[in-house]
């Protein structure tokens, strides 16, 4: 396949300087402030944003190295296929969190539930849109089944780090 090249809009700031101790996923952010600071060059694309609660962040996991097919996750002591984790080291090191908006002031979005790593290059900013966003039907969720709840509290160790 041809290579697809991405340029940062922003970069996101949070209190994790490391992965070890960084929550897993945003419900074992909550309270835990961030800021994402968009490049002037894209500023005018938040007009009408501040009516929104939540945003989707996809970013890029910068301090991310080569990918396994098979993990075993944070959340399980099995092994699974990569594709059925959140593993942080993926062929594409591309993150995505739902994150409560504050708010926005010059570029600067105040959010809530950051799990993501300081200095982490934002890609795109979407509105969380619960008709648009909450699958209908019947939701499965694999071996996560039961496990999910677990999330609040774990927090990232060496497993997916290369350093």
């Amino acid at each position: 396949m041809d290579p697809i090249k991405y340029s940062a809009i922003g970069i996101i700031r949070t209190p994790y300087r490391s992965r070890e101790r960084t929550p897993v996923q945003p419900s074992g952010a909550r309270g835990v402030l961030g800021r994402v600071e968009v490049d002037e060059a894209f500023r005018d694309g938040l007009k009408d944003l501040e009516g929104f609660s939540h945003l989707i962040l996809l970013y890029h996991f910068h301090r991310s190295e080569g990918f396994e097919l098979t993990v075993k996750p944070f959340l399980d002591q099995a092994v699974h296929g990569l594709f059925s984790t959140r593993a942080p080291r993926r062929p594409n090191a591309i993150g995505l969190s739902v994150v409560g908006l504050l708010s926005i002031n010059e570029g600067v979005l105040i959010v809530e539930g950051v799990d993501m790593l300081d200095g982490t290059p934002l890609l795109d900013i979407k509105p969380f849109v619960p008709e648009f966003d909450a699958p209908q039907g019947e939701v499965r969720t694999g071996w996560l089944e039961g496990k999910a709840g677990k999330a609040r509290e774990a927090r990232a160790d060496k497993r997916f780090s290369k350093d």
